[in-house]
């Protein structure tokens, strides 16, 4: 059993997560309108942005108890 703080602590990070998620999709967005794109920056942003739904699904996932079979 995961402690209230623990809990607490994971869902800070899970919001801390989404938010820079969500600005890196604006981010994405507006560079992809530019005639002039900077194809390895969009690329390294996209990655990063994946990265981060990972983090954020594996933290999820910890917040889920585990359901006996």
């Amino acid at each position: 059993m995961m402690i209230t703080e623990d809990v607490e602590t994971l869902k800070l990070r899970i919001t801390q997560l989404h938010t820079e998620h969500r600005d890196l999709d604006d981010v994405i967005s507006r560079l992809s309108q530019n005639q002039i794109q900077d194809q390895l920056q969009l690329q390294r942003l996209k990655k990063r942005k994946l990265y981060l739904k990972d983090q954020i699904s594996l933290l999820e996932r910890q917040l889920t108890p585990d359901i006996p079979a």
